[in-house]
């Protein structure tokens, strides 16, 4: 008799905000952590020369996002990893007070961020063969 959840395995439960460490979608969210470590830096001198922010919030607020994203990145083999990826869409969305565009930016890596991760965890809730 073969068992179909991890669990029932002997296989600890997962927490609701991680993925499996096999999961193939671990790859997708990494790779979005990576491109809003670029946007983020980008996103700066934008802040500065178009939306006319002050060049010290600008500069503070868009590396420490990168950092964050660059962070939740590192981090995405252990569990921390991906609440420090959510605080990282959350910090890409509160960008656009600093330049109205972030708002646009940080919405479209928020809902590719979102949609990652569910269908991450539906291959998750897939019985184990």
């Amino acid at each position: 008799m073969s068992t179909s959840s991890p669990a029932a395995a002997g296989v600890p439960p997962e927490s609701p905000i991680t993925l499996s460490p096999r999961n193939p979608m671990r790859v997708v969210l990494l790779s979005v952590l990576f491109f809003e470590v670029v946007v983020f830096a980008l996103a700066i001198p934008v802040m500065i020369l178009v939306s006319d922010a002050d060049p010290l919030p600008a500069a503070l607020l868009g590396s420490g996002a990168a950092v964050l994203a660059l962070l939740g990145a590192a981090l995405l083999r252990k569990p921390v990893g991906y609440p420090i990826g959510w605080v990282t869409q959350l910090a890409g969305i509160l960008l656009g007070f600093l330049t109205p565009a972030m708002f646009v930016v940080g919405g479209m890596f928020l809902a590719l961020w979102i949609t990652s991760f569910v269908l991450g965890k539906r291959l998750d809730a897939r019985p184990v063969a």
